[in-house]
């Protein structure tokens, strides 16, 4: 089984009648919904009012996979809670960021620049294109699909060159964006998927939902380790590799 542990805000649903019409028992609910109909996946729910934001060493050495959306309180998340989930990716585990979590603590962390873009909030509509329809994130998607109406998110996008773009969204406004791409961080995989503002139902789409289950598969550790700086003795014949215990 992959654990998945899917975090959220949970802010925009509890002030806004519009989001909550759309996602009444919250972002969250909805994802952890459709993830937890896979046989092989696993899902548990955490979000900023909890204890420590529900996120604690313990919890994330028992997630495979974290799943995080954000928008209106990223400043409310203790730096303290972006360096366990940074350390714990570097580890080993899969993260998977969603539309606004372009600016959360963590994911900015873990990319070490602004992650700005130019972004608009007027209802255009969004073609997602497939870039590379023979990887495991994109299997089951047509060349592209439609979202009726979707935040529109633009370039520049300050983040690091991706190892792989996996998806190219086009607005009818006229921006493009890179709306999936690919990191490895140490021993962790990265994926950032653009679509899913609070006003729309972009997750109950079924490609978006294709998507992030693949992507779950794709990001779940193959190699997870503690990551240390041990002081080591040269290799002898008799001993072979030996760290020296403080």
């Amino acid at each position: 089984m992959i654990r998945v542990l899917v975090w959220n805000e949970f802010k925009h649903e509890l002030t806004s009648e519009t989001v909550k019409a759309v996602y009444p028992d919250g972002i969250h609910e909805a994802i952890a919904e459709f993830l937890g109909k896979e046989d092989d996946i696993e899902v548990k729910t955490a979000y900023l009012d909890q204890e420590n934001c529900g996120i604690t060493k313990e919890i994330l050495d028992e997630t495979d996979v974290l799943i995080w959306w954000g928008h209106m309180a990223h400043h409310l998340v203790p730096d303290a809670v972006a360096t366990l989930v940074r350390d714990a990716v570097h580890e080993g585990m899969g993260a998977i960021f969603l539309h606004s979590a372009h600016h959360s603590k963590p994911f900015k962390a873990l990319m070490g620049t602004s992650c700005n873009l130019t972004w608009r909030e007027t209802g255009d509509s969004e073609i997602v294109w497939v870039i590379d329809p023979a990887h495991p994130i994109t299997r089951g998607i047509d060349r592209c699909f439609k979202l009726e109406h979707e935040e529109t998110y633009g370039e520049p996008f300050t983040i690091p060159n991706p190892d792989k773009v996996l998806l190219i969204g086009n607005y009818s406004g006229g921006e493009v964006f890179r709306s999936g791409v690919l990191y490895e961080r140490v021993n962790g995989k990265i994926f950032y998927f653009q679509p899913g503002h609070e006003t729309f139902p972009t997750f109950k789409v079924p490609e978006v939902q294709t998507i992030i289950k693949n992507a779950v598969r794709f990001v779940a550790p193959t190699y997870r380790t503690k990551i240390d700086c041990p002081h080591v003795r040269n290799i002898d014949d008799s001993e072979g590799y030996v760290i020296v215990k403080k």
